[in-house]
């Protein structure tokens, strides 16, 4: 690799992580078992406002539990983006029910809640909402169609740490939410997740499913239901308990690298820069993406940037457009015009926390020179 390479995500490890992990080894608790976990949970709970939080061992662990402790199944239908990554759509098709997409808006990049009530049928049992990129998407309206239906709200804030709507932070609106804490998110624990819920059975059942579904109150070893072994390990709720401490210096730092990239390109041309704002939220630029005029100059852009040091990622790939779901059946002759666009055009640049201002300014030069 190119020494002068500048990566997609870099992430930020300088407050107490190396203290707390030094302290899991010395005591030799390594495991789910040790301090770190249950403190981490608590501190994300009092964080989010919420009851209970349930760590676990990724964001797609976590949706797969979601599902399954909300007792969704067999044709339930459950309402999701079909601009997402494959995870929330992968837990739902696992789970026997059934997936039933929502375009997406083109300025904000998240579903178009315009478009979810003309898709409730008696078959619902949810609505899965998925933040994507920076701006959460617009939750009264879906909060109302949840009242209106009796559905469940399952709330994906994988890459929202942080973000608010109309005040509130995301990740504390579903009956149950999710957080994934992969190197790229404003909270690292390397992999890792957490599920957050206020109903304390809920939460009870959502343990269970993490821990292989051991029975509470049984002999060890009898089980009654299949579960996942999902737990977290204390070394991971070290650097998660780190990292939380620092959040704060973590949301200004990403709306500076936003901020930063916007005043540098607010006059590039053939791009869509992401939407700064809306109504009821500041972007928090999770990651900092571009949307080309067409696909043809994003692809060019990305190897150009690519052969220059420069990391990007393409944006997602619509689930109803992935081979794997074909193959099996859903999705067939659906089309969803603003997703298509935005998978087949957009990119990501380099926006990571442990980016520096240079980094920023050579990244930008590169980009207009194409």
């Amino acid at each position: 690799m190119n020494k002068c390479f500048i990566p997609v995500n870099e992430p930020l490890l300088n407050g107490n992580e190396k203290k707390y992990l030094i302290e899991c080894i010395d005591t030799g608790w390594i495991s789910s078992e040790g301090y770190f976990v249950k403190k981490f949970e608590d501190k994300f709970s009092e964080y989010l406002g919420c009851n209970e939080g349930i760590a676990v061992a990724s964001g797609s662990g976590a949706l797969d539990i979601a599902v399954k402790a909300l007792k969704i199944g067999p044709n339930d239908e459950v309402i999701v983006p079909t601009f997402t990554i494959i995870s929330p759509v992968q837990s739902i098709i696992r789970a026997g029910a059934i997936p039933i997409l929502i375009d997406s808006d083109p300025i904000t990049w998240n579903m178009n809640v315009t478009l979810i009530e003309a898709k409730i049928t008696p078959k619902t049992k949810a609505i899965l909402v998925v933040h994507i990129y920076g701006l959460p998407v617009d939750m009264e309206p879906i909060l109302e169609l949840c009242k209106k239906y009796n559905l469940y709200l399952i709330e994906d804030a994988a890459e929202m740490h942080g973000q608010t709507y109309n005040g509130r932070l995301c990740g504390s609106f579903g009956d149950i939410s999710i957080f994934s804490f992969y190197p790229n998110k404003h909270i690292t624990t390397g992999e890792g997740g957490m599920i957050m819920v206020y109903d304390h059975d809920l939460a009870n059942r959502c343990r269970k499913l993490r821990n292989l579904a051991f029975e509470i109150n049984c002999r060890r070893f009898i089980h009654k239901e299949l579960g996942w072994n999902y737990r977290m390990t204390n070394l991971q709720a070290a650097i998660g308990l780190a990292q939380l401490e620092n959040i704060q210096n973590h949301i200004e730092k990403k709306r500076w690298i936003g901020t930063t990239y916007n005043k540098y390109l607010k006059d590039i041309t053939k791009f869509q820069l992401p939407q700064q704002r809306t109504p009821y939220a500041e972007n928090i630029y999770w990651v900092y993406g571009l949307m080309a005029e067409t696909e043809e100059i994003s692809e060019k852009a990305q190897k150009f940037l690519n052969k220059n040091g420069i990391g990007t990622r393409p944006f997602f790939w619509c689930m109803h457009e992935q081979p794997i779901f074909k193959d099996m059946g859903f999705f067939r002759n659906e089309v969803y015009p603003n997703a298509e666009k935005m998978a087949r055009n957009g990119f990501y640049i380099p926006s990571g926390l442990g980016i520096t201002k240079d980094q920023i300014k050579h990244v930008v030069d590169v980009l207009k020179s194409f």
